[in-house]
């Protein structure tokens, strides 16, 4: 079937098999996908194939009241990534504090992160990695 519709991605999904997945707890679910000799559930590739024929990719932001994600077209630029959020903040900026998720969840928090370096200040000629943490500065 792949031969079909290449050179295009092909996605193979059993609806009964992710299902099944999606009623269990997270840990029987790792157990189920083990067990099957399956790395990710078809939806997850889903998702992540889907972005990437889109030209998608997201970026992340949190603060003490909630944490979101948020999706750009790749190459978006800090101040075009801002806009998605409110006009204003595209509008108005003035640099994008940002980390890397991978190196907050190894740092294990912002102040971590920071004290090791990880941190940066990006302006406006910054394009957007996919999975960025970032706290806009602007001012309208």
């Amino acid at each position: 079937m792949r031969a079909i519709v290449a050179p295009s991605e092909a996605i193979f999904l059993d609806a009964k098999f992710e299902s099944e997945l999606v009623e269990m707890e997270e840990d029987e679910a790792r157990e189920f996908l083990a067990e099957m000799g399956v790395e990710e559930p078809g939806l997850d590739v889903l998702a992540r194939v889907g972005y990437d024929t889109l030209g998608l990719q997201s970026y992340l932001t949190a603060g003490p009241k909630e944490a979101r994600g948020w999706t750009i077209k790749k190459g978006a630029t800090a101040p075009e990534a801002a806009g998605v959020i409110h006009t204003d903040f595209q509008k108005g900026f003035i640099k994008a504090q940002v980390v890397s998720f991978d190196d907050l969840v190894a740092t294990g928090s912002e102040a971590a992160a920071k004290a090791a370096g990880k941190m940066r200040l990006e302006g406006k000629d910054y394009v957007m990695a996919d999975g960025d943490v970032v706290e806009f500065r602007f001012n309208v």
